[in-house]
């Protein structure tokens, strides 16, 4: 009697499946539980004392605030670089691609005492935004807001420019030959296709921006009630050896940054739905 052997259409799915959940585990899932195992032991009452405090809800608002701000202004120049790099040609252009990278490799240590001592109110270009306009950045939440975008614009311009790379310009041509102006062909042709990638750009900038600790800390000013990140109340507590505070605040972090991302991530489906059936 003969036995038919079955061959599974991705060979080795099996091994590469526990692998993946195997190391997933290790890496995201057992430190994310962690955090709720620590929180466990704190009472309902101890626990909303602690993330309800008037100096970790300030916290919050700012470091959410802050980072919403920061992942939507380089959604709008961050497509405008992407642009400009994918669509013309100009002396230097190479130096200003891979210095679109630079906060991807700079230590955020590094780039925080930079974003310092530019925008203090003796730098570089603080002591004539400060002396002229009479605005302050360094040391406060402008400063929070600063050191986001500097973090967070790569994510944009590499999430957008492989789409814009990939983009017919026979589209545009097709638009303009229907009596389309330019602001029409970009608002009903290339916004819906670049749309999806726009929005993950967005999603991991406001992602990476909400976690942020170096590269704030040292231009915040860290004065508690106006410049104090979350993060930073977290490290706080740790030092202070109030390991179950901590991770309560982490937990709030977690969950509302998990809800936001669904939506965003809703959001994208959404738009490359609608995409979808515009073509």
């Amino acid at each position: 009697m003969s036995s038919i052997k079955s061959f599974s259409v991705l060979p080795g799915f099996g091994l590469s499946m526990g692998f993946t959940l195997v190391y997933l585990s290790l890496i995201v899932l057992i430190p994310l539980s962690a955090v709720f195992i620590f929180t466990s032991q704190l009472t309902w009452a101890e626990f909303w004392a602690i993330v309800s405090a008037p100096r970790v809800v300030a916290s919050y608002k700012l470091s959410f605030g802050a980072s919403l701000a920061a992942a939507a202004i380089n959604a709008v120049f961050g497509l405008m670089l992407a642009w400009v790099l994918v669509r013309y040609s100009f002396p230097g252009k190479k130096i200003v691609d891979a210095l679109v990278d630079l906060p991807f490799a700079l230590p955020t240590a590094v780039a925080g005492i930079a974003l310092t001592a530019l925008y203090a109110p003796n730098g570089w270009i603080g002591q004539f935004i400060q002396g002229t306009l009479g605005i302050k950045v360094a040391f406060a939440p402008l400063g929070v807001l600063v050191a986001l975008v500097f973090i967070g614009l790569p994510f944009v311009v590499r999430t957008v420019q492989p789409v814009l790379q990939d983009l017919e310009t026979e589209l545009e041509e097709a638009a303009s030959s229907l009596g389309a102006n330019r602001w029409q062909t970009f608002r009903y042709v290339l916004i819906p296709i670049i749309l999806p990638a726009l929005m993950t750009g967005f999603a991991l900038a406001f992602a990476r921006a909400v976690g942020e600790y170096g590269s704030v800390i040292f231009i915040a000013g860290n004065i508690p009630m106006v410049s104090e990140i979350t993060p930073l109340m977290i490290i706080t507590k740790l030092e202070q050896y109030d390991y179950a505070g901590a991770t309560a605040i982490a937990a709030v972090m977690l969950v509302v940054s998990f809800v936001m991302l669904l939506i965003i991530n809703a959001l994208q489906a959404w738009a490359g739905k609608r995409t979808g059936r515009d073509r």
